[in-house]
């Protein structure tokens, strides 16, 4: 039994997720921590909610809420959603819980007695619309690289590239749209990331696994122009984690709060202990190397636009604090999820939200949809002719048709009990040899974590199913040879029980409602040849409800119409 640690980049606090977020950090991660799970492994699956920053001011402001009040409802209402999903966190977590608090207040002292954090004054955009400050996040302009038009002032989203808000062409205000802006004087503390390059670079470059994704946006970023640039880490905001030096003040830094991209990351370590609280349980072990957390593989999940901060300043923290941290090991970067020939976008309402989602459809439609088409080698683009398709043929016609014939017959000409009789033939030894190397090139993509190769071999598994059973034939069978029909219904009803094992990392409630069906509770099969034999003659099952309904042509139609872009 090995140990893995898992940890999905952080929803932010304002508001319901689209599916294009689920599907670049959370919905993955869930993934592979269940597979991972099913294999024996011991495994600690963190997240929480990203509620620093002007974002979350505005939202509360949105609504009339204090911004605590704000945050706290909003992490009620993802966390109930993350279930609706079937995210098995085993915590779900909060950046400004008193954990984090600490936990950021000390790596900032940290390193500060390191000499990686400098104190420079400098001029910041003052928005005299908005009466404050703008943080870089909230000027938008003209990227001067590519020449995209919505480039916030911390970094273009189009081509990724670090910016300055003075570097953005016809900047302004992205709260009031107003361009009414002077540049003012003030103080703030810098990570001197740029101490750390070579350390970086090289520790990148040792990470030859990594997807290409990844590493090439790692590089960019430490490379092109004048190359790893150090990064403000305070800002002039009233909701956030005050600037302090471990347990003592910060002279001249009165009044400001750690930037919201340098507290987000050091929660997953806050919430770990946040769940070492709940539980009783010893979260050093999973974080700190001196306390047993050297034995742990690392993994993190995460959109594309999520890498610079997790290869770049959040190493940059750990390493720079000299103490014996956890290092991520490998980082699982995704591109983006379209939708119908555009992008999901929160502010217009345009696509589909999980809260939307979960009151169209259950939630195992919409994982197999999404992490059949994960958007890996480039983006991906959802369309409901393609989602439709791929739940009527997928999930109906292969899983579902399966198990409704086999189960309906073995009720019909047996009883709802496993039948006894006749022996394995040259048909059924070959069956169970494909399954054999299809089971091991799954379990390879998944380790591995190709999700959309390892959901094309899971189908195919399925597909094997249905394949034998057209084959076999037992309802014809069962005329003149009844005892072998028997031997194909019991091999039949065996696969579904194995069905629900291997299916469950993509569609758990599925696969629940199959082990319940037949009152199987099976382990991993790594001897696939147990794994057929397993439901002996006279084990009592039942016939499952129609596991999954045809999405019809009418309903098609009017989810496309309804999530155009009109969300209240």
């Amino acid at each position: 039994m090995a140990r893995h640690l898992i940890t999905s980049a952080l929803p932010y606090i304002n508001g319901i997720k689209h599916l294009g977020n689920l599907v670049g950090s959370q919905l993955p991660a869930d993934l592979f921590a269940r597979y991972l799970r099913g294999r024996g492994h011991e495994v600690m699956f963190i997240c929480a909610t990203d509620e620093h920053g002007t974002p979350a001011e505005l939202a509360a402001a949105k609504t009339g809420e204090p911004v605590a009040e704000y945050c706290a409802r909003m992490h009620a209402e993802q966390a109930r959603l993350a279930e609706g999903f079937g995210l098995s966190f085993d915590h779900y977590g909060r950046s400004s819980s008193p954990q984090n608090h600490r936990l950021t207040q000390h790596f900032a002292g940290r390193l500060d007695q390191a000499g990686l954090i400098r104190e420079v004054s400098e001029k910041q955009v003052y928005s005299n619309a908005d009466g404050r400050f703008l943080p870089d996040r909230y000027i938008e302009g003209t990227c001067p690289n590519c020449g995209y038009d919505k480039a916030r002032g911390d970094q273009c989203e189009n081509c990724t590239k670090q910016l300055d808000p003075t570097d953005l062409i016809d900047p302004r205000s992205a709260i009031s749209g107003s361009t009414d802006l002077e540049v003012r004087e003030t103080k703030h503390l810098y990570l001197r990331q740029s101490a750390i390059k070579d350390r970086i670079a090289a520790w990148i470059d040792s990470k030859t696994d990594w997807p290409v994704l990844t590493t090439s946006i790692a590089r960019k970023w430490l490379f092109d122009g004048d190359g790893l640039q150090d990064r403000g880490i305070t800002r002039d905001l009233d909701w956030g984690i005050p600037v302090r030096k471990g347990d003592e003040p910060w002279p001249g830094m009165e009044g400001k709060v750690f930037y919201v991209w340098f507290d987000a990351p050091i929660e997953y370590i806050a919430a770990t202990a946040e769940w070492a609280e709940a539980h009783d349980g010893d979260w050093q072990r999973w974080w700190r190397t001196e306390k047993g957390a050297d034995d742990v593989t690392y993994t993190q999940f995460m959109g594309k636009d999520n890498v610079p901060f997790h290869t770049l300043s959040f190493p940059v923290t750990i390493m720079g604090a000299a103490e014996d941290w956890k290092l991520v090991d490998y980082i699982k970067s995704f591109n983006y999820l379209n939708y119908q020939g555009g992008q999901f976008s929160t502010s217009q309402g345009r696509g589909v939200f999980m809260d939307d989602a979960l009151s169209l459809l259950p939630a195992d439609y919409w994982r197999w949809w999404l992490l059949s088409h994960a958007p890996e080698s480039g983006d991906s683009e959802f369309t409901w002719e393609n989602f439709q398709q791929s739940v009527n043929k997928d999930l109906a016609d292969v899983l579902g048709n399966f198990v409704s014939r086999i189960t309906k017959f073995c009720r019909s000409k047996f009883g709802e009990t496993v039948p006894e009789g006749g022996e394995w033939g040259e048909a059924e030894q070959q069956l169970a040899d494909q399954l054999v190397t299809r089971i091991r090139a799954y379990e390879g993509f998944m380790d591995r974590i190709e999700i959309r190769k390892a959901a094309a071999e899971l189908r195919a598994i399925w597909v094997l199913g249905n394949e034998y059973l057209q084959s076999a034939a037992p309802w014809a069978t069962f005329k003149d040879h009844p005892q072998t029909a028997a031997m194909q219904v019991r091999l039949g009803l065996n696969l579904i029980a194995l069905y629900a094992t291997l299916s469950r990392p993509f569609i758990p409630f599925a696969a629940d409602e199959l082990q319940a069906a037949m009152n199987s509770s099976a382990d991993w099969p790594d001897d696939v040849g147990a794994a057929l034999t397993a439901l002996p003659p006279g084990h009592a099952f039942t016939v499952p409800q129609n596991l999954f309904a045809k999405i019809t042509d009418e309903q098609r139609e009017e989810w496309q119409e309804r999530f155009a872009g009109a969300r209240g």
